[in-house]
């Protein structure tokens, strides 16, 4: 009777053991589940980060063209920076521009 007995306890800890490695796995799997929701999470936060970053750039560009607008230029300073440098006016004119309609220091600019 003690054999019976003692198969009966052994079972018992192979139950025990079958019922440990059930629970890991299911833990594994509601796991999973927790980590893909949490990642999804992240993403969404992610790209709301994104579209602020590039809301503010976007912004900060608009208000940088604005103040670039603003500056005065001499048009023949223009066409001598165009010519001499042969460049397309648009861009004497934005590099005259970007240093404050300072011929000389878009020249320089320019030729670095």
């Amino acid at each position: 009777m003690e054999a019976e007995g003692g198969d009966e306890g052994i079972e018992m800890v192979v139950d025990s053991k079958d019922l440990q490695q059930q629970s890991k796995a299911l833990d594994k799997l509601t796991d999973r589940v927790e980590d893909r929701q949490l990642d999804s999470t992240r993403v969404q936060e992610a790209m709301a980060s994104i579209a602020a970053s590039k809301e503010a750039d976007l912004q900060a560009m608009r208000l940088r063209e604005k103040e670039l607008a603003a500056v005065k230029i001499n048009p023949e300073h223009v066409d001598i920076i165009a010519n001499e440098l042969e460049l397309d006016k648009k861009v004497a004119e934005r590099t005259l521009r970007e240093h404050k309609g300072d011929p000389v220091a878009a020249i320089r600019a320019l030729l670095n």
